[in-house]
């Protein structure tokens, strides 16, 4: 019979007159095992189920290991739990928390792994609308990008009165040679420049673009696109567009009076727009001067371009002075002075939009969306997509498992570094997995309520 070794250990400094002895037999041992809760999740709101099947399988299902559902299973809940590289999964493949994410502990065949390893991984990502030769799965970008607001639709048990659809842009840098890579003058160096929409929390858009374009290239067919799909749900709800001055553009708000739908943008000031709050600018600068703090006068009028707008339209006026210096900022808007004031529109509704900007932020620096280091725009267009995906899953544990715990608005970073990365021990046998989690989690209140309310919106 073979030798029986002991693990060579690694000693360190005694505490309290006790060795200090570590060594690598721990056996089947995860540091993900509260990704647990993104499998609930999925079950509660079938995400991975509706995504791959925006995919279509041309392989020979004979010679298949690994189906689509696998491969985009493996991606979504891999960006979620903080794996961005596709050579990650050449570990996680092994990984027993991940194989009961995805449902599957064991290979078909003797000589692969349970899941999917980076090269088969990088072929899903490199799938093209139409499957060819060499790449046998395509994706279809139509339906991916109606999945959002599906999503969106699914996460309310009613449709609400007001919507407020905002619309952003932002750089996505690019250090290498990609298709479609162009210098962007205001962000100071090669990017792409994605479109983004969300409502309130909810992704509805992650559009991946060139940035040798104007900021709003694109919105009002996405916009359009997006109404078109909430209206046919909820046809009496109520839509306001909200973006700042790159989006106020006469195409996309023309759309929108001819469309029932209200705007209010940013305006980009110029010597005709400061010429109609002369007085305003002057009364706040000598408020200013006398209390030492800034003063702002707010100002409604109508205003119209000399050639570029098709009518006049109600634009709103911050007159601000701070430190001496002034400060005149403008919106435009459809929404009627009765319905909101001029103070109310922009301090309330108009500067409520900063909080989109912390979304990107959550996609870009907690979900790798920025990842798009592959070669062609189609690729990373799907990468963006794969990225947004597992935003909207860990939305919907925060939205669904975490509203009345302390986590109820962290970010995704912070669900994932609390919640999902739990130290666990994994025992396989022929009628369970155990994972047997760390007895020191400091935040087994917050997991166990998620849990049950994950289980009872999923009807387990």
């Amino acid at each position: 019979m073979p030798t029986e070794c002991s693990a060579k250990s690694y000693g360190f400094a005694r505490v309290e007159s006790r060795a200090v002895v570590a060594a690598f037999d721990g056996g089947a041992v995860t540091s993900d095992a509260g990704g647990l809760l993104l499998g609930a999740t999925d079950r509660a709101i079938r995400l991975v189920e509706r995504f791959a099947g925006c995919f279509a399988d041309h392989r020979r299902a004979d010679l298949i290991e690994h189906e689509v559902r696998t491969l985009v299973c493996q991606r979504v809940f891999g960006i979620a739990l903080g794996y961005e590289d596709l050579n990650d999964h050449d570990q996680l493949r092994h990984d027993p928390v991940m194989a009961s994410l995805v449902g599957k502990l064991s290979a078909h065949r003797k000589d692969c792994a349970p899941l999917a390893g980076k090269s088969t991984l990088n072929r899903l990502e490199l799938s093209r609308p139409e499957p060819t030769k060499y790449h046998k799965v395509s994706h279809d970008p139509a339906a991916i990008e109606a999945l959002f607001a599906t999503m969106f639709l699914k996460g309310h048990a009613k449709p609400p009165k007001q919507i407020i659809l905002d619309l952003d842009a932002t750089d996505d840098p690019i250090h290498g040679h990609q298709e479609g890579r162009f210098f962007h003058g205001y962000y100071d160096h090669y990017c792409y420049l994605p479109l983004y929409i969300f409502c309130g929390r909810h992704l509805l858009a992650a559009k991946l673009r060139p940035s040798n374009i104007d900021g709003a290239a694109g919105a009002r067919e996405e916009v359009e696109r997006l109404v078109g799909q909430i209206r046919a749900s909820w046809p009496r709800t109520r839509i306001l567009l909200r973006g700042d001055s790159g989006f106020c553009r006469e195409e996309l708000m023309a759309w929108c009076e001819a469309n029932r739908v209200d705007y209010l943008f940013g305006l980009a000031r110029n010597d005709r727009l400061v010429s109609r709050i002369t007085k305003a600018l002057a009364e706040a600068r000598a408020e200013s001067r006398e209390t030492g703090k800034a003063a702002r006068r707010f100002k409604d009028f109508g205003y119209r371009t000399l050639k570029s707008w098709s009518r006049q339209r109600r634009v709103v006026a911050k007159a601000e002075v701070t430190q001496g210096d002034t400060n005149p900022r403008f919106v435009v808007t459809s929404l009627s002075r009765t319905e909101a004031d001029a103070q109310h529109l922009y301090e309330k509704i108009y500067c409520a939009r900063g909080e989109m900007e912390n979304r990107i932020k959550e996609c870009q620096a907690d979900l790798f969306a920025d990842r798009t280091s592959t070669a062609t725009l189609r690729a990373n267009q799907l990468r963006l997509w794969f990225a947004s995906m597992a935003y909207v899953l860990l939305g919907a544990l925060r939205r669904i498992g975490l509203r009345f715990t302390q986590f109820a608005n962290a970010t995704c970073g912070t669900i994932r570094l609390r919640l999902l990365k739990i130290g666990a021990l994994v025992t396989t046998s022929v009628r369970r997995i155990k994972i047997a989690m760390a007895s020191a989690y400091p935040w087994r209140d917050e997991w166990e309520l998620a849990h049950a309310f994950l289980c009872a919106a999923g009807g387990r």
